[in-house]
C-alpha cells in the first residue's frame, strides 16, 4: 500500500451527527458505531466539529472539574453525579462539541495523519472533501493497527 493511499484505505464510514442532535442521540450513535467520537455536520452538511467520549464526560461533569488538579475532595458517587446531570441528555450536541476543525483529505499521507494524531492528540480524524463534507473518519486505533501490521511485515 503506497503511503498516499493509507488515509483512503483506513477511512471508516460512520453515521454523522447533526448540530441539533441531542446528547442522548449522539451517545447512542457513538456506541452503536463502536468508535470514540463522531463528526458533527452543520445544516449544509459541512464539518462543524466532533462529539465523543471527552465531550460527553465534559457534559456529564461540571465545568469546574476541568480546572481542578484533583477532584478527590468531591465525595459523590458516579450514580449521584449522573443523576444530577441527566438534564444534559436533551441538550443539543453542538453545546458540548469540540469545534476546532481538525480534519484530513482522502489523499493525506501516513506521515500527515501521524502528525495530526501526535500534534492534536485526537482519537479520530474526520476525512473531508474539498468542500468540507465528511467522507468518513480515521480512528487512532485503525491507524495504529495498520502501522503495526506494516511494522511486523515491512515491504522490502
Amino acid at each position: 500500500m503506497t503511503p498516499d493511499k493509507l488515509a483512503k484505505a483506513i477511512t471508516r464510514e460512520v453515521p454523522l451527527l447533526e448540530t441539533g442532535d441531542t446528547v442522548e442521540e449522539a451517545v447512542a450513535k457513538i456506541i452503536e458505531a463502536g468508535v470514540s467520537a463522531l463528526p458533527i455536520v452543520d445544516a449544509n452538511g459541512r464539518l462543524y466539529g466532533v462529539f465523543g467520549e471527552r465531550e460527553f464526560i465534559g457534559a456529564m461533569f461540571p465545568a469546574y472539574l476541568r480546572e481542578l488538579s484533583s477532584a478527590a475532595f468531591i465525595s459523590r458517587l458516579l450514580d449521584e453525579a449522573i443523576k444530577m446531570r441527566l438534564k444534559c441528555r436533551d441538550d443539543p450536541v453542538s453545546k458540548y462539541a469540540t469545534t476546532e476543525k481538525i480534519a484530513a483529505g482522502p489523499e493525506h499521507s501516513h506521515a500527515q495523519l501521524a502528525e495530526t494524531f501526535l500534534h492534536h492528540r485526537v482519537r479520530i480524524i474526520p476525512i473531508v472533501d474539498a468542500d468540507q463534507h465528511v467522507l468518513g473518519i480515521v480512528t487512532r486505533f485503525d491507524f495504529f493497527r495498520v502501522l503495526g501490521e506494516r511494522f511486523w511485515e515491512p515491504d522490502d
